[in-house]
This record gives structure tokens, C-alpha cells and sequence, in this order.
């Protein structure tokens, strides 16, 4: 890599930031290329850690560094907004002699970890209930979800509320009716939350991650 990371690889760095430095590169938007990332690496703008299934990354002091002094360094066409807010504060910077750092300031604490939900005591194995059909499942989903909405539809609902609500079913059930909605249920989808850092241990042990790309929270239509 050349002294200078490319634009892509800048808009990359600014992602970071926004994050206070440090974020899993999945939860980064726009998805990152490997020959970028690996740029960054190589120029210790970046450093990578292993976290779970995801690569965390955080930018080195070097990568401040640069972002300090280039806040008016090219990013892609798409992106001119941001441009033009970096240009901004850039300038506010060096009228009140503050710093980067001084402005994103330090990351946000990490909150308690949750209580672990209380498990449901499992019934002895001569009493286990039958494993539901496909059919059962999604008509027991459609149920704890309307529950929790109050008999409302086209409402967001939690999957840490859901998995609580189907207590009487073991994660793989519960997963494998998840799974069934996101192959193609015509009235109902799982999605995100738009806001990671809104996230709870609660929430980030309830996701639904099928490939690696976790899903939070459950719509079901008229």
C-alpha cells in the first residue's frame, strides 16, 4: 500500500471513527473488500482481532494520525456529503486548536452483562413434549408474537421477547422456525436493528445468525 490509503480505504477509516476506532467489520456499512481491509493492514492504519465469527477492527494511532490531518482527503463520489462534513469540521478544529480525538472522544462504556434468562425446568423425558411439525412451529411463532404485540400485526418484535415467550421449545426448535421465515415466508421477515450500539447482551445472545450476519427482531404481517 501506498503511503496514502485510497478513497474507499479513507471511507473506511472514517467508519471506524464514527465508532469511536474500534468496530466488528461486519456491522460496517459499506461492506468492506478484502484487498482494502488487508491494505490497511499492511499500512497500520489498522490492526485486526478474531471475535467470534467476525473480524474486529481498530484503527492504530497511526490511522488517527493521518485521519487528523487529511480531513479533507478524497472519499468516493457517493460519499460528497460526508466530504463536505469532514471539510467542516476540520475547520472548526483548527480554530479551537481541539483534536480529532478530543472530538470523537473515548468509546462508551460497556454496559453490566444481563442476567441470564431463567431456563425453563426441562420435563423428565418420559413427559418431553412431541417436536412440532414445520406447520405447529409457525402457527406457535405467529402466537407468542401476537402476544407480545397485543394482537397487533406489522409490529418489530424482539427475539430475546420471542425466545422468552416459546420458553416450551429448546433454541434449535425455536431457530429452526426461524430459519423457515427467512427461507421465503411470504407474511413475515426478521431484520436488524439499524443502531448496534443499541444492542444489550440480552439482544446479542437472542440473535438469529444463520451465516454469520445476526437477525434481532421479527415481523409478522396481515
Amino acid at each position: 500500500m501506498s503511503g496514502t490509503p485510497t478513497p474507499r480505504q479513507a471511507l473506511i477509516l472514517w467508519c471506524l471513527l464514527g465508532r469511536h476506532g474500534s468496530a466488528l467489520q461486519s456491522a460496517l456499512v459499506p461492506k468492506i473488500d478484502k484487498a482494502d481491509r488487508e491494505a490497511l493492514l499492511a499500512g497500520r492504519y489498522v490492526e485486526a482481532t478474531k471475535e467470534g465469527r467476525s473480524l474486529r477492527l481498530t484503527v492504530t494511532d497511526r490511522g488517527w494520525n493521518w485521519a487528523g490531518e487529511h480531513l479533507r482527503a478524497p472519499l468516493p463520489p457517493n460519499f460528497r456529503v460526508l466530504q463536505d462534513w469532514l471539510e467542516r469540521i476540520g475547520a472548526d478544529l483548527a480554530a479551537s486548536g481541539r483534536t480529532l480525538a478530543d472530538l470523537v472522544g473515548p468509546p462508551p462504556e460497556a454496559p453490566a452483562p444481563a442476567a441470564p434468562p431463567a431456563r425453563a425446568k426441562k420435563p423428565s423425558a418420559a413427559k418431553a413434549p412431541k417436536k412440532p411439525t414445520p406447520k405447529q412451529l409457525r402457527a406457535r411463532i405467529e402466537k407468542a408474537y401476537l402476544a407480545l404485540t397485543g394482537g397487533e400485526r406489522a409490529k418489530a418484535v424482539r427475539l430475546s421477547a420471542l425466545r422468552a415467550e416459546l420458553a416450551e421449545f429448546d433454541r434449535a426448535t425455536v431457530d429452526a422456525g426461524l430459519a423457515a421465515i427467512l427461507r421465503g415466508d411470504e407474511t413475515a421477515r426478521l431484520s436488524q436493528f439499524s443502531d448496534p450500539k443499541s444492542l444489550d447482551a440480552a439482544e446479542r445472545e437472542a440473535a438469529f445468525s444463520p451465516a454469520g450476519e445476526p437477525f434481532h427482531i421479527l415481523w409478522i404481517q396481515s
